[in-house]
């Protein structure tokens, strides 16, 4: 399957972003901020913000010495889902729809829609799917 982008996606100009040669598939409305790739198997659905420097992985265990790119690992990113600045999406995870990682987070499994991530590993804050809902066009705290 060959890289594609729908109608519009934007950058910062002049930004340093760079692209996987085969397999990006980047939405509608998606924004990517400065020192951001987005390598191969990576899929971002429409709505989605990548704070800058923000990195995607694509092999689980990389090795200098072996050559792993037929273990790459699908990442999958949501509708609505805001990635802050220096935070890491190790391969092979789903974050949800309008889930929101923190600035400098880890995430190595799958994030709930709506949830709030923030730390490293097993240092998260918790999923907090039953505290923020959409209302229209604004996700706010669900009373």
């Amino acid at each position: 399957m060959p890289s594609r982008c729908r109608r519009s996606w934007q950058s910062r100009r002049p930004a340093k972003v760079q692209f996987g040669r085969d397999r990006v598939v980047i939405g509608n409305n998606v924004k990517i901020q400065n020192n951001v790739s987005v390598y191969d198997n990576v899929t971002l659905e429409d709505d989605v913000f990548c704070g800058p420097s923000m990195v995607f992985t694509n092999v689980y265990n990389p090795r200098s010495a072996v050559t792993r790119k037929d273990e790459y690992r699908d990442t999958l990113v949501r509708r609505g889902a805001t990635l802050g600045a220096n935070c890491t999406v190790v391969c092979g995870v789903t974050i949800g729809e309008h889930a929101f990682v923190a600035a400098g987070a880890v995430v190595n499994r799958d994030v709930k829609p709506f949830a709030l991530i923030a730390g490293t590993g097993e240092h998260r804050c918790p999923h907090t799917g039953a505290v923020y809902r959409l209302h229209g066009d604004t996700l706010a705290v669900h009373a």
